[in-house]
C-alpha cells in the first residue's frame, strides 16, 4: 500500500513537473496555461474544504462574544443586579485578555500547529460561553468574560496565519474577507437566534437570555469536536486533496517563499523586524480606530435600536439581521474587487465616508429628534465602513510583509493593538447615555476620520518604499537571503 502511495506522488510530481509556475506578465506556454487552470480549481477546492471552517469559527466566537448585548436586552441586567456602568465594564475587561492572548498565538500557532490549536480554543470558549448562562452576579459575568477573552484572542491570529499558509498574498484579500462577512453573518444569525430564543423564556425556570448563552455555548462544543476532522495539519496531508493537488500545493508553497520565507518556526530577529518597522505601526493605530466602531456597533446595535430609536425588544432583535446582512454584502463585493485590482487603498477612502456620514446623522439626531427611520437608515451607512475598513486594513499590512516569521510579528502587533479598539468601545457607549449615546455616535465618527487619513500616510509609506527599490534595481543592489525582508527590492508592495 504504501510503494502505491509513493508511486501516485511521484507520477503526480512528474505530471506538474512540466506546468512551471509563471509570474503575471510573462509570456504563457500552452503546459503553463494548463497549470494555471489546475491552479484555479485547486483554489476553488481550498474554498470548499479550508475556508467555510474558518469562516464558522468565526461566526461562532463572534456570536459568543456578541450575545452580551441581545441579553442585555432581553434582561440580564436586571436578573443579576448589574449596576451602573458594570455592563460596560464587563465587554470592556474582555478585551483586555483579548489583547495579551493575541501576540503570543500569532507567534506560536505555527510551531503548536493550527489542528491542534483550534480544536482546542474554540472548545474551551464554548464551554466558558455555555457556564455564562448560570452566572448569578456581576462577579461571575466577569470571570467568564475574561476567560473568554482570552481563549477568543488566540482564534483571529490562528485563522489569519493558517491562511497564509494555504493562499497566495494576491488570494488573501477575498478569504481574510470571508472571516470579516461571517462577523457580519453572526450579528444577522445573533438577532435571529435571540430573537427565536425569546420564545424560550420561563423554560425549566431559566430565563431567554440565559438559554441564550447555553444554547449557544452547546453549538460551539459541538464544532469544537467535528473540527478535530476537519482542520487540516498541512497539505501534505490534507484529507481532501489528491495527489496530482498536492505536487501543485508544493509548487504554490516555493513560489510563495519568496515573498513568505521558508521557515518553520519564527526568530526574536523577525520580532525585532516587525516592531521597527512603521507600517507595522500606522497599520495597527488605524486598527485601533476601525475596530473601536466594529465592536462598538457590533455589540451594541440592538441596545441602541431598542432604547436609542426607541424600538421594542423584540424589533430590536430583528432589526439588526438586515443591516449586518447588508455590512457582509458590501465587504464581500468590495473584497473581490480589491483582489482583482490588487488594491486596497481605493475601497478604503471610499467607503469611510459612507460611515462617517452616517454617524454624523446619529449625532445630530440626538438633539434634533430625527425619526427613528432615519436613524435606522444610518446604520445602513455605518455597515459600508464597518466591516470592509477593519478586514481590508489587515489583509492590506499582512500582503506587505515578508518573510514568514516579520508576518506573524506584524500581525501579532497589529491585532494586539487592534483590540485596545475593543476596550474603548465598551466605554464609550454608556447604557446611561441612552437614548442618544452621543459620546459613543461622535467618538467612532472620530475614529473614521482618522483612519481615513492615516490611509493617506500609509499608501505615501509604500510609494516612498517603492521609489527606492525601483532605485535599487537600477543600480544593481542585491541583498543577502539572510536578510531577506519586504524591503528587498524585488519585493513589491501591494497598494
Amino acid at each position: 500500500m504504501d510503494s502505491t502511495v509513493a508511486d501516485e506522488k511521484m507520477q503526480a510530481d512528474q505530471n506538474v513537473q512540466k506546468f512551471e509556475y509563471v509570474d503575471e506578465g510573462t509570456p504563457e506556454t500552452p503546459e503553463q496555461l494548463e497549470f494555471k487552470k489546475k491552479e484555479a480549481k485547486l483554489v476553488r477546492k481550498l474554498d470548499l474544504f479550508v475556508a467555510p471552517v474558518m469562516m464558522l469559527l468565526m461566526l461562532i466566537s463572534y456570536l459568543d462574544r456578541g450575545n452580551i448585548g441581545f441579553a442585555a436586552t432581553q434582561g440580564m441586567s436586571e436578573d443579576i443586579d448589574l449596576e451602573g456602568g458594570q455592563l460596560n465594564t464587563a465587554i470592556s475587561v474582555f478585551y483586555v485578555f483579548y489583547v495579551l492572548a493575541e501576540f503570543p498565538a500569532s507567534i506560536f500557532v505555527k510551531r503548536f500547529q493550527f489542528n491542534r490549536v483550534i480544536p482546542f480554543i474554540t472548545f474551551s470558549w464554548g464551554l466558558v460561553c455555555m457556564c455564562t448562562g448560570f452566572v448569578q452576579n456581576f462577579a461571575g459575568l466577569v470571570v467568564t468574560r475574561i476567560l473568554l477573552g482570552f481563549f477568543e484572542g488566540c482564534l483571529f491570529p490562528s485563522m489569519t496565519l493558517f491562511f497564509c499558509n494555504w493562499y497566495k498574498r494576491e488570494e488573501l484579500g477575498v478569504r481574510i474577507s470571508y472571516l470579516f462577512i461571517a462577523s457580519a453573518l453572526s450579528g444577522a444569525f445573533g438577532g435571529l437566534l435571540a430573537w427565536a430564543i425569546l420564545y424560550m423564556d420561563g423554560t425549566r425556570g431559566y430565563p431567554g437570555w440565559r438559554w441564550l448563552y447555553i444554547i449557544e455555548g452547546v453549538i460551539t462544543l459541538i464544532w469544537a469536536g467535528m473540527c478535530l476532522y476537519l482542520v487540516p495539519k498541512n497539505y501534505q496531508t490534507a484529507y481532501f486533496l489528491n495527489a496530482e493537488e498536492k505536487a501543485i500545493m508544493r509548487q504554490r508553497a516555493e513560489h510563495m517563499e519568496a515573498y513568505s520565507g521558508g521557515q518553520g518556526h519564527y526568530t526574536i530577529q523577525d520580532i525585532k523586524r516587525a516592531a521597527k518597522d512603521i507600517k507595522t505601526w500606522v497599520h495597527g493605530i488605524i486598527q485601533i480606530c476601525v475596530v473601536t466602531i466594529l465592536y462598538g456597533f457590533g455589540t451594541f446595535l440592538p441596545i441602541i435600536i431598542k432604547d436609542g430609536f426607541h424600538y421594542s425588544t423584540v424589533q430590536a432583535q430583528y432589526l439588526v439581521i438586515p443591516v449586518n446582512i447588508w455590512g457582509a454584502i458590501v465587504y464581500g463585493v468590495g473584497a473581490v474587487l480589491c483582489d482583482r485590482y490588487k488594491n486596497r487603498f481605493i475601497s478604503l477612502i471610499s467607503c469611510a465616508p459612507f460611515g462617517i456620514a452616517g454617524y454624523a446623522i446619529l449625532v445630530a439626531a440626538g438633539p434634533s429628534g430625527l425619526a427613528a427611520g432615519v436613524k435606522y437608515f444610518a446604520t445602513y451607512l455605518i455597515a459600508i465602513a464597518c466591516f470592509l475598513c477593519t478586514g481590508t486594513n489587515i489583509t492590506w499590512l499582512s500582503s506587505n510583509c515578508a518573510p514568514d516569521g516579520k508576518r506573524a510579528g506584524s500581525v501579532g502587533i497589529l491585532l494586539t493593538l487592534t483590540n485596545i479598539g475593543g476596550i474603548v468601545a465598551g466605554q464609550i457607549y454608556q447604557t446611561e447615555s441612552a437614548p442618544d449615546f452621543i459620546l459613543g455616535h461622535s467618538w467612532s465618527m472620530g475614529c473614521l476620520v482618522v483612519a481615513w487619513c492615516g490611509w493617506w500616510v500609509v499608501r505615501a509609506i509604500y510609494r516612498r518604499r517603492e521609489a527606492w527599490k525601483d532605485k535599487a534595481i537600477t543600480e544593481g543592489l542585491v541583498v543577502e537571503r539572510d536578510e531577506w525582508t519586504d524591503r528587498a527590492p524585488d519585493f513589491r508592495y501591494h497598494f
